[in-house]
């Protein structure tokens, strides 16, 4: 019987329920798996008492970024740890999207700035703030050219808490034709969703979020998915991935581009797409046995 951890954290205000962790839990202890909710900073967990750790909705992270790379090192030195824990050092900052833009894989254009670091904001067309470590639309607000002095005060607000600063055009056509979420498990495209755009235009920054506004399934084209596949293939070190999704918005020349990779902690939408969960329960108990 594979031991597993599905790897969570405590529940508090700003930190959405994850529909997915109980049923997972339940199909993977039909399947033969003696399987459980764990908070990763829970102090009295044995991680090496565990065939496999899969960090699932470990959202609150990005108020303590250091310190759960921290955790997923020694996590991962006592058990096999999905992803990764290299994977989770690279993932949880997202000037990850420069490695990926500069391995040639279409991303929204970023740019980023450091606590110390005179930022120079748009003044020709509407942008986004938002820190580089950050979950959920968390701290995320978008801006007009003539919102100037907000936006300067949001930079400070981030700078101050520690955070780097990202700056990026707003992506008009996600009013239109939204984000589309690709989710792979095991290397294979599992499904895909579509959902609305999360930033509104006036919305503070500290805002409370729903950050995946009425989803629906979505059926890919090819170039979404080739677009999604380039982004896995310049993932540095080519890891063996147990997961991983892949958020799509089209550019301004209407084709699609990266605007988040996320392989530590990303909402699968099982839920949504329940037909999938027989293939994850497989892959999650595969990985624990290797």
């Amino acid at each position: 019987m594979p031991r597993v951890a599905l790897v969570t954290c405590r529940p508090r205000p700003g930190i959405a329920e994850d529909r997915d962790l109980p049923v997972l839990v339940r199909a993977l202890t039909e399947a033969g798996a003696r399987a459980c909710a764990v908070e990763w900073d829970d102090p009295a967990v044995d991680w090496a008492g565990f065939d496999l750790a899969v960090i699932r909705s470990t959202w609150d992270y990005t108020w303590r970024a250091a310190e759960f790379t921290a955790w997923a090192e020694r996590c991962g030195a006592a058990t096999r740890l999905a992803n990764p824990a290299d994977v989770v050092r690279w993932n949880t900052d997202k000037r990850y999207l420069g490695d990926l833009a500069a391995a040639g894989v279409p991303v929204v254009p970023t740019r980023y700035f450091a606590p110390g670091e005179a930022p120079a904001l748009p003044d020709g067309y509407e942008y986004v703030v938002k820190p580089a470590s950050g979950a959920g639309a968390r701290l995320a607000a978008r801006y007009t050219p003539d919102e100037h002095d907000r936006a300067a005060e949001h930079l400070r607000r981030m700078h101050a808490d520690g955070y780097t600063a990202m700056v990026q055009p707003y992506v008009t056509a996600v009013d239109r034709a939204g984000e589309r979420a690709l989710v792979f498990v095991g290397g294979r495209l599992l499904h895909a969703s579509r959902k609305d755009a999360v930033l509104g235009r006036g919305t503070p920054y500290d805002a409370p979020r729903t950050a995946h506004p009425r989803p629906v399934p979505w059926t890919p084209g090819a170039d979404e998915v080739a677009v999604a596949e380039r982004a896995l293939a310049a993932v540095p070190g080519a890891p063996e991935l147990l997961y991983a999704r892949v958020d799509l918005v089209d550019g301004e020349d209407g084709r699609p581009r990266v605007m988040e990779l996320e392989l530590v902690e990303p909402n699968l939408f099982l839920w949504l797409h329940p037909a999938s969960l027989p293939a994850v329960t497989a892959a999650v108990i595969a990985a624990a046995a290797r």
